[in-house]
């Protein structure tokens, strides 16, 4: 058997570590250099952090548009400058008269396409540095706001100060600053107080190797709970080709697929034995153009449905 050099390695990050401390040692324990991620965990949080290894490094856009779900609790009564119990408490106010139906009230507004001003401490860049560079040095500068989505945030319970909600969002979304948004909405700030992503696209915490055993486990163990490179494309309609249109489309030519898919789609594209040649964009006409070319291990196992 061909010795698998791609593929998607869907972890739960542990409290503590940096999204970068999952690549590093990603790349340690299978001995691959090309690994990346598909979307920043705060170190505080948990959960679903995907590590695309080797040419699913390509794919990782089409990934990170996925939406993803949390789960958060947090904190009434308390304002930080990290937006979570982590930072340094900037406020504390009495919490008084916190209902259910008042916070689900609140929450309303941050749902739908919403502007976000990204927090200080974030990845975001700010002439040539990070915006947490800055605000480690005590700067504070003016940032732009952002529009993204958020599907839903329900109410899971709320226990004196504290509540738990589920949020979906889409690419970009910080929910610290959900959390200290909703917390000014109530009039007594808020902060994160914990944080797990449970799913990002199709890939959820059942999927998710745990942190431990990206630790220990034998390179083998880690190679076999890898899923094939494809996995992250699952979302996408598969269009098959057969030899000459392969030939042409590996040599970035438009090739006509059968049956044919809607014009402008993108789809994952594969030749007749199954071998995903790489992403395409469907044309009027039925014929499908390069838009990433992939280099994918022969296949071995079928993709995940979405």
């Amino acid at each position: 058997m061909t010795e698998r050099t791609s593929g998607v390695l869907v972890v739960d990050k542990a409290t503590g570590v940096t999204s970068f401390d999952a690549v590093a040692l990603a790349r340690r324990r299978l001995g691959v250099r090309r690994i990346g991620h598909a979307g920043t965990l705060d170190p505080a949080a948990t959960g679903v952090l995907p590590l695309l290894i080797g040419e699913a490094t390509k794919v990782t856009p089409y990934l990170m548009d996925r939406d993803k779900e949390y789960i958060v609790t947090i904190r009434f009564g308390v304002t930080t400058d990290t937006h979570d119990l982590d930072g340094r408490i900037l406020a504390e106010t009495p919490v008084v008269g916190l209902t259910r139906e008042r916070v689900e009230t609140a929450c309303r507004s941050f749902v739908g396409r919403i502007r976000q001003v990204p927090p200080m401490y974030s990845a975001v860049h700010h002439a040539g540095r990070r915006l947490y560079e800055l605000a480690r040095e005590g700067a504070e500068v003016d940032r732009t706001p952002r529009e993204v989505v958020v599907e839903t945030i329900e109410v899971q319970g709320l226990d004196d100060a504290r509540a738990t909600l589920r949020i979906v969002c889409g690419k970009g979304t910080y929910v610290r600053v959900i959390a200290a948004d909703l917390g000014a909405a109530v009039g007594c700030g808020a902060a994160v107080e914990r944080l797990q992503r449970t799913r990002v696209g199709a890939f959820t915490l059942v999927d998710a190797l745990p942190w431990h055993d990206l630790e220990v486990a034998a390179p083998a163990a880690l190679w076999a709970r890898a899923l094939p490179l494809d996995a992250a494309l699952a979302h996408l309609p598969a269009a098959r080709l057969d030899p000459a249109g392969s030939r042409r489309f590996v040599h970035g030519q438009p090739a006509g697929v059968a049956p044919p898919l809607a014009p402008g789609a993108l789809a994952r594209v594969y030749d007749g034995d199954g071998l995903l040649l790489g992403v395409g964009e469907m044309m009027a006409g039925g014929s499908v153009r390069p838009v990433r070319m992939v280099h994918a291990d022969r296949p071995g196992s079928s993709v995940r449905p979405a």
